[in-house]
């Protein structure tokens, strides 16, 4: 049995870089069987190891990328992802990066098929007609070009694509609940800032304690009493940023707090949800869909710095569902024309890992 499996059974002590380097290597080397693999991923997936071990883990992948070709940071870009868990919605996320991009931020959006809902944001693009990136020269233009883009799998570790192949037929779907946990720490995208929804499913503490530790961005976890991973109008609801700082965000402060889950249910079947969703970024779904998609484009143009002021920010994103530019942005990203090509060997396919 490997150092790293025994060490997440035993609990006694973090497991360490080098003994994820040794898991990593051995696996890579196809001196890893299945039952093995299964058994680790069952593991953290059953309960989630302490910060350190995580850290380790975290670092000892972020080690074997090779460098990306995005060069500098791209200022005042911010990545939006959640954890998944919690109430059904609509993807709440997805509208909300659209409609803070027709404000003028630049947003960059990860996510995946679905885990634990029903449609995933990747499988909500597909049926948009909305392409994935796969490359960073391809995601930088298509920001350049829209002020929005969707990352595709290129941006995670190529070692979870042989994690799932050598656990297949399973599939990592079983171990969602740890893949959407750590999923918004594997994504390599060289923004500024990242609003990260956490749901009741996702361990808060230790996610707050990776953020923490996670340099070369900022970092926002979003929670609120409800349990969902989004900012919502009718919760309470608390950001968690840099050093440990909280904002919370009462009902009514600033946008109106009625409303519920019923206004934000999501639409059965897949051409509904397209429609349904198109009726979101139109503004014609409901004013408590409305609200929720603003207040979270407002969190993106606050975390990316674009903006100082949540109530301009939350005006300036209504403006932008009323006057049809966030529906006007996501028809014009569906019929635009493919990116250039990726360079070989820089859209290599990882896993999915990260739901809406």
């Amino acid at each position: 049995m490997h150092d790293a499996l025994t060490g997440l059974l035993q609990q006694q002590a973090p497991v360490g870089r080098g003994t994820w380097r040794s898991w990593w290597d051995q696996l890579g080397d196809n001196r890893l069987d299945r039952a093995e693999v299964l058994a680790l991923l069952a593991s953290l997936t059953s309960r989630l190891p302490d910060h350190d071990t995580l850290r380790h883990l975290l670092d000892s992948l972020a080690e074997r990328r090779t460098p990306h070709e995005a060069g500098e940071v791209w200022q005042g870009t911010v990545n939006v992802v959640g954890t998944g868990g919690g109430p059904r919605t609509f993807n709440i996320s997805t509208a909300s990066a659209f409609v803070a991009a027709a404000t003028g931020v630049k947003v960059v959006k990860t996510g995946s098929r679905a885990y634990t809902s029903s449609l995933g944001s990747v499988d909500l693009l597909e049926r948009l007609g909305v392409r994935l990136t796969s490359s960073y020269a391809q995601t930088e233009d298509t920001l350049d070009a829209h002020g929005i883009a969707f990352a595709g799998p290129f941006v995670y570790p190529a070692q979870l694509t042989r994690l799932a192949r050598t656990v297949a037929p399973t599939g990592l779907k079983p171990f969602g609940r740890f893949l959407n946990a750590l999923g918004p720490f594997l994504a390599e995208l060289p923004v500024t800032a990242q609003v990260t929804g956490v749901s009741t499913a996702a361990p808060l503490d230790t996610l707050r304690q990776l953020a923490g530790s996670t340099r070369g961005r900022r970092i926002w976890l979003v929670t609120n009493d409800t349990g969902a991973d989004e900012l919502l109008p009718f919760a309470t609801n608390t950001v968690h940023g840099d050093r440990g700082l909280t904002r919370v965000l009462r009902p009514g402060e600033l946008t109106p707090g009625d409303g519920s889950f019923a206004d934000l249910r999501p639409a059965a079947g897949a051409d509904e949800a397209v429609r349904h969703f198109r009726s979101v970024l139109a503004g014609t779904a409901g004013a408590v869909a409305t609200r929720t998609v603003c207040l979270g484009a407002a969190a993106l143009a606050v975390a990316a710095g674009t903006r100082r002021d949540w109530l301009s920010a939350v005006a300036e994103a209504e403006e932008a569902v009323r006057s049809g530019a966030a529906l006007a942005l996501a028809d014009r990203l569906a019929s635009a024309r493919p990116p250039r090509p990726a360079l070989a060997g820089a859209g290599a396919r990882g896993p999915e890992v990260a739901r809406v």
